[in-house]
């Protein structure tokens, strides 16, 4: 009988040695074989990093006196994220209802289902750039573009946090005779007010980086000074949009985290 297990156990570590070098040489050839499909040259990225070094130095010191000309584009980038955040979370506290299965009937929720799928199949930047060809350049078509952003995000968080819900809680205020919008709103929104929050504040961060990537493409704000000074050459005027840049998605990490603290704990209590 201890011979057998004994067999068993070595018979089981031998498959599991087995699949775990077939998983890395598998994974290790498909690496090689990405590397050869995109070029991946060592010797260029050797010979590249003097260069690399040396644009750096271009980048230094800093052009301060652009520091006042930058002041209004980097609140133009907080207002378009600040914007767009607001408009797809009211947005996208919809399509979470619509899309949870213990609010909305079945063709409902698998529509919903797929409309933010495809939503979240399309970058904001392929967005936009349709945007621009309806709308022209400038922030509104960033606003939009990253509104349509978050309702992909937070419309999917939004249903299952929806979904999580204690059904009891539900049938009880069902059983007293509550309309649909009355369950929405007694016994939905409290319970999954924290997580929506939550949520929204992380995206609102999210949108503040995703904001700049946008400027630079047509959007407006520190994203375009950033890339305006790159392409006219104004290298040390560009060191000041980044370090702009490096601000603004520092701060509003700090918030964000900050207001998230307080949400959790205001949950727990």
């Amino acid at each position: 009988m201890k011979q057998n297990v004994s067999w068993t156990y070595s018979s089981y570590r031998r498959k599991q040695t087995l699949r775990n070098w077939t998983v890395m040489l598998a994974t290790f050839f498909c690496a090689y074989w990405a590397g050869i499909s995109c070029k991946v040259d060592l010797d260029a990225l050797r010979a590249g990093i003097p260069k690399g070094i040396e644009f750096i130095s271009y980048l230094f010191p800093p052009d301060w006196t652009a520091f006042a000309d930058m002041a209004m584009p980097a609140l133009e980038t907080i207002l378009l994220a600040f914007l767009a955040t607001v408009l797809g979370a009211f947005l996208s506290l919809f399509f979470g209802l619509a899309a949870s299965s213990n609010i909305a009937p079945r063709w409902l929720r698998n529509l919903s289902r797929f409309l933010l799928a495809t939503e979240r199949s399309l970058p904001e930047i392929v967005i936009l750039l349709l945007l621009i060809s309806a709308l022209g350049l400038g922030p509104f078509p960033g606003v939009i573009a990253m509104a349509f952003g978050c309702i992909g995000m937070l419309g999917r968080l939004f249903s299952d946090a929806i979904e999580e819900i204690n059904p009891a809680t539900l049938e009880s205020i069902e059983s007293v005779g509550a309309r649909k919008l009355q369950v929405i709103a007694y016994g939905v929104l409290p319970q999954v007010l924290p997580s929506l929050l939550s949520n929204t504040i992380f995206r609102f961060e999210v949108n503040i980086r995703l904001s700049v990537l946008l400027g630079a493409v047509g959007a407006g704000g520190i994203g375009f000074q950033l890339y305006y000074s790159f392409q006219t050459l104004q290298y040390q005027r560009a060191t000041t949009a980044i370090l702009i840049t490096l601000l603004l998605v520092f701060l509003s990490e700090r918030l964000s985290n900050s207001i998230r603290k307080k949400l959790s704990q205001e949950a727990k209590l």
